[in-house]
């Protein structure tokens, strides 16, 4: 993250206890006086009460000016459990609609700006191409159509709202696709994986620092023009291969991953069949571009390793 004149920041981050939230928490500390977050969960800050959004919005905005900082909220609250949400479309739509909808005012009315995390499932996955932020959305699951509805709220508020979008999300906290290949690694001599979903995996350690970076811009007067913007690790792989990749990393044979058909293996919740998002509007914006996934994945496996030094080399 540059270094941005004046004054530190001050971020709030609604879902602060996902992988998304602890990862902006532990950059913040990394980054020392330079950023100060608060990054509450759920159970703090339940972001469908719109008591407790006032709260804490007006909290930071009011803790910012009396400190010299200047204050942002960073929203990673969302309901991601993708399958469940097509039973339960009404419960995530509380959260991943209703919830930046109220953000979005409360920001609005305290001038404090919001940038919110989506999702490339807002796309259908029927094109060949890497998604632009223009684009249109045709999401084709609940948790898609939620995700799609909480940006049209946050875009229509009036606030000074970026959305951002990303992908294939991981990180060394919570559960993620990666950790689940590490645990079944372990447990099954060989494993089948869908070989035609295409998308980006995204380190959530690298997708924090780009967020600090967004927000630093905005905060300094130096916002991007685009107010949607895609932010994921470069390149693209299926989930079988990045299954490959994960076994690779663990020194096990990567010939144990089978490749399977999305009709191989059913899932309640409809996944799009191709959503790489594309990284143009992210580096026409000036930010700094992230890096290559099999990168990511490797400072993913170091930073496991550095918190236990007997995980396997």
């Amino acid at each position: 993250m540059s270094r941005a004149d004046g004054a530190g920041l001050a971020v709030l981050v609604p879902g602060g206890t996902g992988q998304l939230g602890r990862d902006l928490a532990a950059l913040a500390d990394e980054l020392g006086d330079r950023v100060e977050v608060v990054a509450p969960g759920s159970a703090e800050l339940d972001v469908t009460e719109p008591g407790a959004v006032v709260e804490a919005v007006s909290d930071l905005a009011a803790g910012a000016a009396q400190s010299g900082r200047r204050a942002v909220v960073v929203n990673a609250a969302a309901y991601t459990a993708v399958d469940a949400a097509e039973e339960n479309e009404g419960a995530a739509f509380a959260v991943n609609a209703d919830g930046p909808r109220m953000l979005a005012a409360v920001c609005s009315s305290r001038g404090v700006p919001l940038v919110h995390v989506s999702t490339d499932y807002v796309f259908g996955g029927d094109g060949d191409r890497p998604y632009e932020p223009g684009d249109p959305l045709a999401p084709r699951s609940a948790y898609g159509r939620t995700k799609a509805a909480g940006e049209d709220a946050v875009l229509g508020s009036g606030a000074r709202a970026w959305v951002v979008r990303t992908s294939w999300v991981y990180g060394a906290s919570g559960a993620n696709f990666v950790k689940t290949m590490m645990d079944l690694e372990s447990r099954r001599e060989t494993l089948s994986v869908v070989d035609d979903q295409v998308g980006s995996p995204t380190y959530s350690a690298d997708l924090a620092r780009g967020l600090l970076e967004l927000a630093e811009r905005i905060t300094s007067g130096d916002a991007p023009q685009s107010t949607v913007l895609h932010c994921t690790n470069a390149g693209e792989t299926t989930w079988f291969g990045l299954a490959r990749a994960v076994f690779a990393a663990l020194g096990a044979d990567p010939e144990r991953v089978r490749p399977c058909t999305t009709e191989d293996f059913p899932r309640p919740a409809p996944r799009p069949a191709y959503s790489v998002l594309s990284s143009a509007s992210w580096r026409e914006a000036g930010l700094t571009p992230l890096r290559s996934w099999q990168e990511a994945l490797a400072a993913f496996f170091a930073e496991i390793r550095a918190q236990d030094p007997t995980a396997r080399r």
